[in-house]
């Protein structure tokens, strides 16, 4: 009999984590998903899986303080009508957007699983603290994680399937991910490279357009894949878009943006770019910027055990 399986899809990488899982699963079992509510990105991509409905997400990278409450609540009552005893299994992607599904999910006595960030490395996550005395699975995507969640189950980072071969298109992909990173397009675009790919997310292209005309930039892509792809290499901020480029074996350079002042910082990504092997930027300039790129270019890309792949098994074995 197959599995009714519901995902909770926080946006950004946390989708991506989602997107990577559903591959796996989509001829095993029957898959809903629930995104926030402003995230149509994050729609188009799972839609071809299973039906998605929209959820309020309780606080983003710049949601502030005195907002939170009231919108966490509003998120419980939105929760009531979005998650039933009809699943067999509610996927948590780790993000705060998850809590409200996921523990209504409990109190009907459907099975959880949630997912602890691939760029936790000296602290757990909030959302993994309070899930795991409730998961029947926490899952990890590094071994180093064993030591933040003692109840955790190491499976893998979770990269998606290629779904193209690569390709070397000579461009250099810049991407902020959906919120955007000023201070990297900003620096960025203070160089004379003349074949570059910008994705600006929430940030408004038109400055870098004017000013660049030749180069591509978006704010968006449902084909993102297609971008990491045909990249010479991806320069990203500090997320999941350093696991899709180790997918198309691309070299990668990791951008930490002072602005999220919520997410972890640069011992954390010192520890994520030590793993994907990766130049890592936290002073962002143009000179350290360039100096980061020609580094990258040389080195090899890791090979990693199939995460998505593994938790399925666990998923479907519940």
């Amino acid at each position: 009999m197959r599995k009714n399986i519901l995902i909770v899809a926080g946006g950004g990488g946390h989708t991506g984590y989602a997107y990577a899982l559903a591959q796996r699963l989509k001829c095993k079992a029957s898959l809903r998903f629930l995104v926030p509510s402003d995230d149509a990105l994050s729609y188009r991509r799972l839609s071809q899986f299973g039906e998605v409905n929209f959820l309020l997400k309780a606080r983003d990278a710049k949601t502030p303080n005195y907002e939170f409450i009231p919108r966490l609540v509003k998120a419980f009552l939105e929760s009531l009508n979005r998650v039933s005893g009809g699943y067999d299994v509610i996927v948590s992607t780790g993000s705060n957007f998850c809590l409200p599904p996921s523990l209504l999910g409990r109190l009907r006595k459907v099975s959880l699983v949630n997912i602890e960030s691939s760029v936790r490395f000296t602290k757990a996550s909030q959302t993994a603290r309070i899930l795991q005395p409730l998961a029947a699975v926490t899952a990890l995507q590094w071994k180093e994680q064993e030591k933040l969640l003692k109840k955790g189950v190491h499976v893998g980072p979770l990269l998606p399937q290629p779904e193209i071969s690569p390709w070397n298109g000579g461009y250099v992909l810049v991407t902020g991910g959906t919120m955007g990173h000023k201070k990297l397009f900003d620096a960025i675009c203070e160089s004379n490279l003349e074949n570059v790919v910008l994705q600006t997310g929430q940030i408004d292209p038109a400055h870098y357009r004017r000013k660049h005309p030749s180069w591509k930039v978006i704010r968006f892509s449902t084909r993102f894949f297609e971008l990491v792809a045909g990249a010479e290499i991806v320069v990203t901020h500090f997320g999941y878009t350093a696991l899709e480029a180790l997918v198309y074996r691309k070299p990668t350079v990791i951008v930490l943006n002072p602005e999220w002042k919520r997410t972890v910082g640069r011992t954390d990504a010192e520890f994520y770019a030590a793993k994907v092997n990766a130049s890592l930027v936290w002073d962002v300039s143009l000179s350290n910027l360039i100096a980061a790129i020609d580094e990258a270019k040389k080195k090899e890309q890791p090979v990693f055990p199939d995460g998505a792949e593994n938790l399925s098994k666990v998923i479907l074995s519940l």
